[in-house]
Order: structure tokens, then C-alpha cells, then sequence
């Protein structure tokens, strides 16, 4: 993995950090995307990263992130694509211009970092594309059309760039996890009481962890390490997988 380059998106909290710390740790160069200036650049300075403000709801940021990672490190080997969102409401009263933000963010952003990445790697023959997705990409859950409609097109995405990218040693894999301990899940907390009429303090065991059979939530640190594991030569031969951690959710 040493001076292998990397982007990661939503990298200035939870996941996206906690990938960006471990593949630092195990030598890539990472540029570290985020609409978070302050925090992003905070934590890329803490951890060895580059940082690089991107709104990924805007086609322009796609394609400058991809430029300004080419234009430092000459190409990039790895893409981890993590930038999200959530907001929870009935489908009647979900706004449209937050469905339009949601899925650009979450799919079409995706969609045009492969792209614009897929030539560099391609002329190596060598690359692993990461989605992280949901355990919301292979299940449905109640108020979340924008979130699961999404993530079920990034699972549609993964196995036809998988399929694309085989000949060339481009790897495309989704990392699919419950609720991970994150600020995302932390907010959405609110919101799910709102919705289902309970108290707050009943959110994570009611309806977080209602489905799960490993009664809590997954750290971040764990999705680092899957990623890890993708992004190695151990891992050359798995393309457009459904990787689940997900305390036992989809097994029943």
C-alpha cells in the first residue's frame, strides 16, 4: 500500500476519517474531500492527509477533486467514495429539492468520480474503487426514500463498474454496514423519535438496533479495516461484492 493514492470522500468526520487514518497508516497519500473546510483541514493536518473542499452535489468539485489529486500525486489508485447525508420524513412531505440533493450527492457523485478516476487507473491496471453503501442498500426501511433509493442505485453501480473495470485490475466493491457510530447517526437520532412518536433514548434500542442481532453499533474503525482489506493484494480477486457488517441484520 505504500505511495499508493487515494480519495476519500466526507473524510473530515466518521467514516470517511476513520478510512483516511488507516490507509495513512499503512503509507498511501490521501486527499482527504470535504464540505467541512475548518474540520476537514484540522484533522487532514492531524493525520498526515491533504484536504480539499468539495460540495460533491456540484459536478464542478467532482472533477476538480480528481484534478487536484492528479495534478499532486500524477494519477490515483484508489477511490473510496463515502460522502453522505440523511433526513427522515414521510415520503408526502419529503421536499423535492432535498430528494435532487440527496442523490446527487450520493449517486451521481459516485458515478462521476469512477469516471473521471477510471483512465488513470486504468492505464495502470491496477485499482480498487470502494462504495460505502448501507445495509439500507440491500433493505428498506420506513421514511428514508431519498437514503435507500440512493444507496440501492450505488449497489447497481458497483456491480456494472465491477463487471467494466475487471480486465483492467479495477476492483469495485460496496462496504454495507448498519448503524455505525458516527455525527450522521447521531443527528438522525431526533428525527427517528419525531417520526415513530417515542423518546430519544429509545431510538438506538427501538429502531437502530431493532433489526440487528448484535446489539450495538459498529465503529468506525471497523469500516477502516474492511477497507483496508479491499484495497489489498489479498483481496485482488472479490469485484462487485455486497460486503455486509451489519450485526446480523440481513441474515434473518
Amino acid at each position: 500500500m505504500k505511495n499508493k493514492i487515494a480519495v476519500v470522500t466526507g473524510a473530515a468526520s466518521g467514516i470517511g476519517l476513520a478510512i483516511s487514518e488507516k490507509l495513512i497508516s499503512s503509507g498511501c497519500k490521501v486527499v482527504m474531500a470535504d464540505i467541512n473546510k475548518e474540520k476537514g483541514e484540522q484533522e487532514a493536518k492531524r493525520i498526515g492527509g491533504n484536504f480539499f473542499y468539495a460540495d460533491l452535489s456540484e459536478r464542478k468539485y467532482c472533477k476538480d477533486l480528481i484534478g487536484f489529486t492528479v495534478k499532486k500525486f500524477g494519477g490515483i489508485d484508489i477511490l473510496v467514495n463515502n460522502a453522505g447525508i440523511q433526513y427522515v420524513s414521510p415520503v408526502e412531505d419529503f421536499p423535492e429539492d432535498k430528494w435532487d440533493f440527496m442523490i446527487r450527492l450520493m449517486l451521481t457523485a459516485p458515478f462521476l468520480l469512477t469516471k473521471y478516476s477510471w483512465n488513470y487507473m486504468k492505464s495502470k491496471k491496477w485499482g480498487r474503487i470502494i462504495n460505502i453503501n448501507s445495509v439500507h442498500g440491500l433493505r428498506a426501511s420506513e421514511f428514508k426514500s431519498a437514503y435507500i433509493s440512493a444507496k440501492h442505485g450505488l449497489s447497481g453501480l458497483t456491480k456494472t463498474t465491477a463487471l467494466e473495470g475487471a480486465k483492467y485490475g479495477i476492483t469495485v466493491n460496496s462496504i454495507c454496514p448498519a448503524y455505525v457510530r458516527t455525527p450522521l447517526v447521531e443527528k438522525q437520532i431526533d428525527a427517528q423519535a419525531k417520526n415513530h412518536g417515542i423518546p430519544r433514548e429509545k431510538v438506538i434500542e427501538e429502531i437502530m438496533l431493532k433489526k440487528a442481532y448484535i446489539k450495538r453499533l459498529i465503529e468506525p474503525s471497523e469500516i477502516g479495516d474492511m477497507v483496508l482489506f479491499l484495497c489489498s493484494e489479498n483481496a485482488s480477486c472479490i469485484t462487485g461484492s455486497m460486503f455486509t457488517i451489519d450485526c446480523g441484520w440481513t441474515a434473518s
